[in-house]
């Protein structure tokens, strides 16, 4: 056994090898060290190997896709070895002969199928990136669902369509391009390395020929070299970890470069569109806006999110259709209600084509057959716009599968196929009879035992059972001369004669005896026939099974926003081709969200107004404090774009967008310890990346450029990184500063205006307004946030006074060295007060103890409070 073990080890020796010993799956020698450590399981040891313990450790069968499940997301591949035969077929080539075992699947981050394994809520993709000389393609599939996609690419736009679709595995070829790596880093991404022979695109070509059943790809679309290669390797690496059982793919979806908005890795981070910054969906663009019901419509949302349009004529439909549901607030309702019912149909008819489905998954495309009817008929009710209008048609024309389906399965089916019970009765007569017989043998024997009994004349015969004999027939001594003569010795054979009764089979007893013994095992055998022709009905179906999947799929996204909408009081956005940027009283979706949940006050919109000519730049450059909330300014409005952009309504009164090709964000940054950044390396290599590539229908928002060197240092980096913004990219942009000095640029430069962040003050204190209004701010009030923050007293008032100097000594002109000399170190820590112990009692707070009002005279009351007046006045001298 152990040589066995090895052979098939040695052939997947990245993997961890789940060794099938009966209800087992067993690991060996270094795998069992670290399976038992990442599982915390216990390590226990097996026989010997070269003189040494083998170390063994081992998780239960039917348990096994929770223990799966934690080993893929710490890294781990899994080789699934399972037994090709029984014991007692081995046994028939020898006494000691090993169980055929053989790996059935590799299991790894991008080829999960198990509902288990899987967040229903999100795609699970597996990508693939081939270059040729210096063309390149990125291809990415879904096998969960069937989606295959492929996107003709350069390196620059690897980064950020990797952020975009952020896949659980990642295909290169080995020996790969240098500028990968670094993308690879910034990412957190370990690629997965194949054989150039896979990335092959003759061989690809042939690969992909068979996979589709075509003899050209041209029905497809015209692909070049690098996509055929990158489609190839997909497919290639789907047969080797499926082991031949290949998914039902679709056929290749062939995107375009410029179809969608680009966002790179670091503005999807900043504006946190799908996950936040904690790394959690929590507090995300998407968990405001995801109201989908069903798992198809939310992965669907998080696509359209991770990927706004810039075809005017997709955003417009999606407009059309959020806009009929909410006109139609009751068929919206029951549409939903409808689709609450609705499976995960993708997932099931993956399942089934890779053959690891189960009844369930047939029962769910059963249920969507059956929703569909409902949801086809209720959105008939009105006119409906060109997107509903369209996915309607795949909602009709499957009555002959749901019929089918119908008849065929149970309400509730178990949940494997093994256990058997799933066939409804009445739909197979053989089945039928197998668990009567199985269920009822004792009535079939009953029956037989009166029909023998009416034949001989003999009221005393009994059918018996023993375990010698079986089933036989036994009559009492005095009938042996009439049931051994003819014509019932033609019928009843006899067996045996003891001294009382004679004993007798018949050939249909005999048959009846084989058929009860094995009822169990062929209604089982029945019910796994029945469910293959099943499967295949269904998969026969599998385009019209995808179509309907994402016509759900799309209903779900439009009412789901429709209602969102509603209930927020968001606006349609006017989206064209224009560079018009104008948004009236805008709102943060998280942060409004946020603020309802807390029950404090509601959010301050405000208006932004970015409209560039034709030819130019469009700029707020936009000051005031910290804690104004100028980042959530800034933010807001990207995500207004990007949320127009997607088809959807966005948190304000009135916008009008014009199409965004690229949104870029600096807002923010940390050290990058890992690759020896600093916070200002970090900043500058996203500027760069920013002023390198925005184009002019780009929206940018720069938040503090220049903070974390030096004053002039990063003063001069931030005019200098305005300017070029203004006068080369021309973008559309709000760049936030503390550089009061940049203020002078908008009388300078056109399209540059200011806008200030509204505070008030107030006896020393500041107080946010959080409006944003024309303007420039005159100071930053910095003291006054670290005295919101808590530092210590003493240290405020030395800022106050260091702050008065500065100020003073810029107006007269005196150099920063004069300012230091002259001011004496320490006079505000001298001067301040002592802080006060904690709990230590003052003594007007003593006083105040010792005061009984309700004993008091409105005379005595007065006295006590001069009294405290006087206490006060000699506290402060």
């Amino acid at each position: 056994m152990m040589a066995q073990y090895l052979e098939i080890k040695s052939q997947y020796a990245d993997a961890l090898l789940f060794y099938r010993m009966g209800d087992f799956y067993e690991l060996f020698f270094d795998d069992a060290v670290a399976a038992s450590e990442a599982l915390d399981i216990a390590l226990t040891k097996r026989g010997k190997h070269d003189g040494a313990d083998i170390p063994m450790c081992g998780v239960p069968v039917h348990s096994a896709e929770g223990y799966l499940l934690t080993l893929i997301r710490k890294g781990f591949r899994v080789a699934v070895c399972e037994q090709m035969e029984s014991p007692a077929e081995a046994k028939k080539r020898g006494s000691k002969s090993v169980v055929k075992r053989d790996v059935v699947r590799l299991v790894t981050p991008g080829t999960l199928t198990e509902e288990t394994l899987l967040e229903a809520r999100r795609h699970n993709y597996l990508a693939a990136l081939a270059h040729v000389r210096d063309d390149w393609a990125l291809a990415w599939t879904d096998i969960s669902t069937g989606a295959f996609h492929v996107l003709p690419i350069t390196l620059a736009r690897v980064g950020p369509e990797l952020a975009c679709l952020a896949p659980a595995e990642i295909l290169i070829s080995e020996n790969p391009h240098d500028g990968l790596h670094t993308i690879f880093e910034d990412l957190g991404i370990e690629p997965t390395e194949l054989g150039k022979s896979s990335f092959d695109s003759t061989s690809a070509l042939t690969r992909l020929n068979a996979q589709f059943g075509v003899a050209s790809l041209d029905a497809f679309g015209q692909f070049s070299r690098p996509e055929v290669s990158a489609m190839g390797a997909l497919v290639d690496y789907l047969d080797l970890t499926q082991k031949g059982k290949l998914p039902l793919l679709r056929p290749p979806q062939q995107e375009k470069l410029h179809s969608a908005m680009q966002i790179d890795a670091a503005t999807r981070r900043n504006l946190e569109i799908t996950h936040s910054l904690q790394g959690g969906r929590a507090g995300s663009l998407l968990s405001v806006v995801d109201r989908t019901v069903t798992a198809g419509g939310a992965r669907l949302l998080e696509r359209r999110l991770s990927t706004p349009s810039c075809d005017l004529d997709n955003i417009h439909r999606r407009q059309d259709g959020i806009t009929w549901f909410r006109e139609m607030p009751e068929i919206a309702q029951k549409v939903r209600d409808a689709l609450k019912r609705v499976p995960d149909v993708d997932r099931a008819l993956s399942r089934l084509g890779l053959d690891r489905g189960e009844p369930r998954d047939m029962t769910a495309i059963r249920s969507a057959l059956e929703q569909s009817i409902a949801i086809s008929a209720l959105l008939a009710e009105a006119p409906p716009p060109e997107i509903v209008a369209d996915a309607m048609h795949a909602l009709t024309g499957h009555d002959e599968l749901r019929g089918l389906l119908d008849d065929a399965l149970v309400a509730e089916p178990p949940l494997l196929a093994r256990d058997g019970g799933f066939i409804a009765a009445g739909y197979d007569t053989d089945l039928d009879e197998a668990r009567k017989l199985r269920d009822e043998g004792r009535g079939v024997i009953a029956g037989l035992q009166k029909t023998y009994s009416e034949q001989t004349g003999v009221a005393s015969l009994k059918i018996k059972h023993n375990n010698v004999l079986g089933y036989f027939i036994e009559t009492t001594a005095t009938h042996a001369e009439k049931m051994m003569a003819p014509p019932l010795n033609e019928t009843f054979i006899h067996r045996q004669t003891t001294a009382n009764q004679i004993r007798f089979t018949t050939v249909e007893l005999s048959e009846l005896e084989r058929r009860i013994m094995n009822a169990g095992s062929e209604a089982l055998e029945i019910e796994k026939r029945l469910y293959s022709s099943l499967s295949r009905a269904i998969l026969d179906k599998q385009a019209d099974m995808a179509a309907l999947a994402q016509a759900l799929a799309e209903f779900d996204v439009c009412s789901a926003l429709a209602d969102l909408a509603t209930d927020l009081d968001w606006c349609r956005p006017t989206v064209d081709a224009s560079r018009a940027f104008d948004v009236t009283s805008g709102r943060h979706p998280v942060v409004e969200k946020a603020l309802r949940a807390q029950g404090g006050s509601s959010f301050v919109a405000n208006d932004c107004q970015l409209t560039a000519d034709d030819d130019g730049a469009s700029i707020a450059l936009l000051t005031g404090p910290n804690m104004a909330g100028k980042s959530t300014y800034l933010r807001q409005n990207a995500l207004i774009a990007l949320l127009a952009q997607t088809g959807s309504y966005v948190p304000a009164e009135s916008a009008h967008v014009g199409l965004v090709s690229q949104i870029f964000s600096r807002v923010g940054a940390s050290d990058d310890l890992a690759r020896g950044r600093s916070t200002f390396m970090v900043e500058m290599v996203e500027t760069a990346a920013i002023l390198n590539q925005a184009d002019d229908r780009a929206l940018v928002i720069l938040d503090e450029i220049g903070r974390g060197t030096a004053t002039y240092d990063g003063l001069s980096i931030a005019w200098a990184t305005l300017e070029h913004l203004q006068s080369v990219n021309k973008v559309r942009a709000l760049f936030a500063t503390h550089y009061h000095e940049l203020t002078a640029l908008a009388s300078k430069l056109d399209g540059v205006r200011n806008a200030t962040v509204a505070v008030r003050e107030w006896e020393g204190d500041v107080i946010f307004l959080h409006e944003v209004h024309e303007g420039a701010a005159d100071r930053s009030y910095g003291v006054q946030v670290a005295q919101l923050a808590g530092l210590p007293p003493a240290v405020i008032t030395r800022a106050r006074s260091v702050l008065d100097a500065l100020e003073k000594g810029e107006r007269e002109n005196t150099s920063p060295k004069a300012l230091i000399d002259d001011l004496p170190l320490f006079s505000a820590i001298a001067n301040a007060p002592a802080p006060t112990k904690p709990g230590a009692e003052s003594k007007i707070e003593a006083q105040i103890k010792e005061l009984h009002p309700d004993e008091m005279t409105p005379m005595e009351a007065l006295q006590a409070l001069y009294h405290l007046k006087s206490l006060l006045q000699d506290t402060k001298t």
